[in-house]
């Protein structure tokens, strides 16, 4: 299977689960236990809004490779005719990209990779890993 070849949105649904895993695991070891305590809280981190917000501040320090920059712009470039009703077409792209690298980097095995990416964005004293 040539991964480069996965239509990217497939790539950011899989990313997205990813993705979400790592914060709900992040979330939970910060001693939150209310789930809705929880709940409240990944929205800083799992909102489109969020999630463009993180990917334009890692693409400003040119944390991603060519190759992951390359999976982001095919992602932000893709002709989608829909997006959620809370954001706007650009943020939901930005989006998308980053899940779409996430997806990406697992379906080729890098797992210290979605580390790195994770843990950048969740801090640097975050330990999470799904591995």
């Amino acid at each position: 299977m040539n991964v480069l070849e996965i239509n990217v949105l497939v790539l950011a649904y899989l990313g997205d689960t990813i993705y979400e895993n790592y914060v709900r695991r992040y979330l939970i070891s910060k001693g939150i236990s209310n789930v809705n305590d929880l709940q409240t809280a990944s929205i800083s981190y799992v909102s489109a809004k969020a999630q463009a917000s993180f990917l334009t501040k890692l693409l400003e320090e040119n944390f991603f490779t060519d190759e992951e920059v390359s999976v982001i712009k095919r992602a932000r470039n893709y002709k989608s005719s829909s997006h959620p009703k809370n954001c706007d077409i650009l943020t939901y792209k930005h989006a998308t990209g980053l899940e779409a690298v996430i997806g990406y980097l697992d379906l080729v095995h890098r797992n210290s990779r979605v580390d790195e990416i994770m843990k950048k964005i969740l801090g640097g004293d975050s330990d999470v890993s799904l591995r």
